[in-house]
């Protein structure tokens, strides 16, 4: 399996809106005075035009008024790719739940033989949030999981059976709460990994992510908790459709980092960082968030 690809789905938001239901675990989310729906549009726009004209296929799902899903913006919480298989997941808020119904057809469409649907979950409370409470190795087969209220143990055990891979758990928390996704405070690139260990206060859940990601063959790139609150953590390597190995961070991530963390990430990619300062904001999600990588066959 490819750890990259050059084909993401994006959906485009019709009433983005700061989510009531899931700011109870998601300290990232913030209210702000005036509209936001509008500007949310014109930031997803320009993100779409800058992935397109640096080598990316971008299918876009334009978002319906109703029923309402204030957070469909973040496709990559629903679902994911996996060559002949696409995956379901369990959401915590029940008004996420709606967005895959408006997903299904443009997936199906894409020919996968084989649907792991772990939807049914929602119905006894336990919730696992796609490529938020899943950081992917698809290369060496690791799946790393910061557990919270969205990313339940056992599910993630289910999941890592079902796909083969093994499963990495461990508990991070940023100002006294959990870290609600574990796309947050890390990143699996080609080569490469991005971590805020800091996060991470048991001393064997720490020492042992660290070790897994260099037994792996990849260069640890530490990240602070303030870079992480900045979404340092929240980043995607895609290629271009001439092969060329691009990384997707929004542009406060990329203000955030220090000039030795840039060159080492760039040793590994070209850095595009969309301005997405609403989005962030208010929905408490960043540039990875908002991309559902295509892996078909």
């Amino acid at each position: 399996m490819k750890q990259t690809t050059d084909h993401v789905l994006m959906v485009r938001p019709e009433r983005f809106a700061f989510n009531e239901e899931t700011a109870e675990n998601n300290a990232f989310q913030n209210k702000i005075e005036g509209e936001v729906a509008q500007r949310a549009i014109e930031e997803f726009d320009s993100y779409v035009s800058m992935l397109r004209s640096n080598g990316i296929t971008v299918d876009v799902v334009q978002d319906t008024a109703e029923p309402a899903t204030p957070d469909s913006i973040f496709p990559n919480n629903c679902i994911s790719t996996h060559g002949d298989t696409l995956v379901l997941y369990p959401m915590f808020a029940p008004n996420r739940r709606r967005e895959r119904a408006k997903l299904l057809d443009t997936l199906l469409g894409y020919g996968f033989e084989r649907i792991v649907d772990m939807t049914p979950m929602e119905d006894v409370g336990r919730f696992l949030e796609g490529t938020g409470s899943l950081v992917l190795d698809r290369k060496n087969l690791i799946a790393y999981a910061c557990l919270s209220p969205r990313t339940d143990a056992e599910l993630v055990e289910q999941w890592a059976d079902a796909m083969g891979y093994t499963p990495v758990m461990f508990e991070a928390a940023a100002g006294g709460m959990p870290i609600y996704h574990t796309n947050v405070m890390m990143h699996i690139g080609e080569g490469y990994a991005v971590a805020c260990l800091d996060a991470v206060a048991d001393e064997n859940q720490r020492q042992t992510l660290s070790e897994t990601i260099n037994r792996s063959g990849l260069e640890l790139i530490s990240i602070t908790t303030e870079q992480m609150n900045q979404f340092c953590g929240n980043m995607l390597q895609l290629h271009s459709a001439s092969g060329e190995d691009l990384l997707i961070m929004s542009r406060s991530a990329l203000l955030s980092l220090s000039r030795l963390q840039i060159e080492s990430l760039e040793k590994y990619a070209r850095i595009l960082a969309p301005e997405i300062p609403i989005i962030e904001t208010v929905g408490g999600g960043s540039a990875r968030c908002m991309i559902a990588e295509i892996f078909n066959n």
